[in-house]
């Protein structure tokens, strides 16, 4: 990849004695395109315990969608590529 490009992954969720590994996307926040600042809302993603919101690590815009919704992930999976300032 370009080094302006930013793949992002689901993160671990929980802490160590209680992580979960796994998770559906529940829904996309933003379309291609869109333009984003760190900490913004990129996607939900919703697992057996609780429904977090992943936050868009970087600033610049959305370039893809690499998860559709009701897709099941994993932790490092990628989710998305955005395209960095």
């Amino acid at each position: 990849m370009s080094d302006n490009l930013y793949t992002v992954t689901l993160p671990a969720m929980g802490n160590e004695d209680d992580a979960v590994d796994e998770a559906t996307v529940s829904m996309w926040l933003v379309q291609p395109g869109s333009r984003l600042r760190a900490g913004d809302d990129l996607l939900e993603v919703t697992t057996d315990k609780a429904a977090f919101v992943v936050p868009c690590p970087v600033d610049g815009t959305l370039k893809e969608q690499l998860v559709r919704e009701d897709q099941v992930v994993r932790a490092g999976d990628p989710l998305a590529v955005i395209v960095c300032d």
